[in-house]
């Protein structure tokens, strides 16, 4: 199920992100190495997400991982954080990556960069 919202207490003005992010909800896996694990997507923008882990993984910052969702594909991402059962992932700059991003927005988001007023 996907549910999505607005963020817009975590503007870029109030926290000094260069990118609006999304508030959403849908499940995927996280891979890295041989180890795979459950997580939930709980926000994203067209740079990065933050994930809810539903284990531990032993990722550390600047790991290369992989997530596999429905709505995404396959993304391929670093780690930039990861605490409390939290990770955030800056999405890879490949062309490949910017498309699955470009159309998980187009289908399901009204594109934040072009929000009037934003």
């Amino acid at each position: 199920m996907l549910a999505a919202t607005r963020q817009d207490s975590f503007s870029a003005s109030q926290d000094g992100r260069q990118t609006q992010r999304i508030r959403c909800r849908f499940k995927g896996t996280l891979d890295y190495l041989s180890q795979q694990i459950d997580i939930r997507v709980i926000d994203i923008s067209r740079t990065g997400m933050a994930l809810q882990l539903e284990g531990w993984i032993e990722a550390k910052r600047g790991s290369t991982v992989t997530v596999r969702t429905t709505e995404l594909g396959l993304i391929e991402g670093t780690v930039r954080w990861y605490r409390a059962g939290k990770m955030g992932l800056e999405f890879a700059q490949t062309s490949n990556t910017l498309a699955q991003i470009s159309a998980y927005f187009r289908h399901f988001h009204r594109d934040p960069a072009n929000t009037p007023g934003r």
